[in-house]
């Protein structure tokens, strides 16, 4: 079964960016990004209420981690701390190895790559140091900007289901984006 322990949480860097661990200090920005009407329309979840659940939300982060059920980064500029996105595998199922990508961005620096080098850096800690073997991502099919973020990450599209998520007295459809991790693509063993 999977399981994961690191002396410290795992931070991650690439050349703009920096993946942190989100903590209670960080709560004003991730209230920002619970409540951001542009962000939370293809989120088919209630928008946080008060600063009160964005910290009941970073308690759940944490929980994730310390039960290896989950891991979650802030996303931060270099030479910044502010959070201006998230990004991680908010459920992982241990023992199928597999585990469902998450990530979201502050309006604001949309269209300049970075969620998709956030997205690059966080597959390749899950299948290198987390040995996650295949990663899912559920998107609301209205939403094609996640789609082709999704596919410049090598992630396939997997299946199309029919209102097979209740929210708000509706159902929904979802479409299932998936990325196994096959060490052998490229080699002379294939």
């Amino acid at each position: 079964m999977l399981t994961f322990q690191f002396s410290s949480f795992p931070v991650l860097k690439t050349s703009r960016l920096l993946l942190r661990e989100v903590t209670p200090e960080d709560v004003k920005e991730i209230y920002e990004l619970r409540t951001n009407r542009d962000i939370m329309q293809h989120i088919d979840k209630e928008k946080l209420k008060n600063t009160e659940e964005a910290k009941e939300l970073i308690q759940k982060m944490k929980e994730g981690y310390d039960t290896c059920t989950g891991i979650s980064w802030g996303i931060t500029l270099q030479g910044s701390n502010k959070i201006i996105g998230g990004v991680g595998f908010w459920r992982i199922v241990r023992e199928h190895y597999r585990a469902e990508i998450g990530y979201s961005l502050m309006p604001e620096h949309w269209n300049k790559g970075i969620i998709s080098e956030a997205i690059s850096v966080v597959v390749d800690f899950g299948f290198e140091h987390l040995q996650i073997h295949s990663m899912e991502a559920n998107l609301n099919p209205g939403n094609t900007k996640s789609a082709r973020v999704l596919e410049k990450a090598g992630f396939q599209e997997e299946g199309y289901f029919k209102e097979n998520y209740y929210f708000q007295g509706k159902f929904f459809d979802t479409l299932t984006y998936s990325k196994v991790n096959n060490p052998f693509i490229g080699s002379d063993q294939l």
